[in-house]
């Protein structure tokens, strides 16, 4: 596995809307290996190779944002109110963001009100975003000001990817860095196949599935596959039917989600392509959440699609967790099913 690339994935700042970095990252990285390269009016950047004509045309989606915030109001001292974008407001307090101002980087903290003064109740309360506020480390809006921070600033968490050993990994925004990881590899690999690919780094995913709609109306494929960094659960308290995916376990192929019902043939292909390369994978078990797949094959009169992810636990969090073994897997599966489309 390319760590030093999904290192690279992982810390870069990309929440909906502001995915150029990302983009930068994998353009470095596919751009010599495309028979052409388009970034349309959205900002979804696409990587063509061109093959044997007559072999069908697959696009390959993995979307560059992540989970983030928006600066809405700035208080008379200086605390920043914000919205989240994918984020549940019981994940948040006392979390570190990053948030992209006017004169560079701010750093700041989900402010928390110590225990010592919380009356019972306040300990029990559920917690709403509207009460939360972030700190960067000032008293007064003009001091926010002239530091950077504007309403209309995004931001994301603040956490560096780790190697934890063993073939474990931390970083934010698996999902879906880890997908880009592994439509990138993909990719690289087809250099001199007959193959018809056209790899897209999608934006604003979190928010809606936007950029993928927009690029496939343009790429008009045969067939359509989103990669994922989808949720692991196998954690303790949890009862087997409610693990959608677990690591270790292989690359998670979805059946149904909120978004799409995988489309028969693409399917199929799938789970035959891990048949016969002894792939290992796993369905994801349940059917909520989306992808780009959901708009993907919506377009125009129609685009056969599927997702296949990698596994990842704590996803839509500060950080998640992978492992080398199931990015891999995932890698292998793509690749197999690309090729399995063709010789259909």
């Amino acid at each position: 596995m390319n760590v030093a690339l999904l290192e690279r994935l992982s810390n870069a700042y990309g929440p909906p809307g502001s995915e150029d970095e990302v983009r930068e990252v994998l353009k470095a990285e596919l751009e010599g290996y495309a028979d052409e390269t388009r970034v349309d009016k959205l900002g979804n950047i696409m990587f063509w190779h061109r093959g044997k004509k007559g072999k069908p045309l697959v696009m390959l989606a993995a979307h560059m944002d992540e989970v983030g915030f928006l600066v809405r109001h700035i208080e008379e001292q200086g605390y920043l109110r914000i919205h989240s974008w994918g984020v549940v407001p019981n994940l948040l307090p006392g979390q570190r963001l990053l948030f992209r101002g006017k004169k560079g980087d701010l750093k700041g903290i989900i402010g928390t009100k110590p225990p010592h003064i919380m009356s019972e109740d306040e300990k029990k309360k559920p917690i709403v975003l509207d009460d939360l506020f972030v700190d960067i480390g000032t008293c007064t809006r003009e001091e926010a000001e002239k530091k950077g921070a504007y309403v209309g600033m995004t931001g994301v968490f603040e956490v560096d990817f780790v190697d934890l050993g063993d073939g474990y990994y931390r970083g934010k925004a698996l999902d879906d860095r880890a997908g880009c990881l592994v439509m990138t590899e993909v990719f690289k690999s087809l250099k001199g196949s007959p193959l018809n690919v056209v790899a897209v780094g999608t934006v604003q995913e979190e928010v809606g599935l936007r950029g993928s709609k927009t690029a496939a109306y343009q790429v008009d494929p045969d067939y359509g596959l989103a990669l994922e960094g989808t949720f692991a659960v196998d954690m303790p308290g949890m009862a087997p039917h409610m693990i959608p995916a677990a690591l270790k376990k292989g690359p998670v192929v979805t059946i149904a989600d909120a978004s799409i019902i995988a489309h028969p043939k693409v399917f199929k292909t799938i789970v035959e392509a891990a048949e016969a390369g002894k792939i290992p994978y796993q369905f994801k078990k349940i059917p909520s959440g989306g992808t780009d797949a959901g708009s993907i094959h919506l377009t125009k009169g129609g685009i056969p699609s599927g997702t296949i992810a990698v596994p990842c636990r704590y996803i839509h969090g500060p950080a998640a967790i992978t492992t080398t073994e199931d990015v891999e897997n995932t890698i292998k599966l793509v690749k197999a099913f690309v090729e399995r489309l063709a010789k259909d």
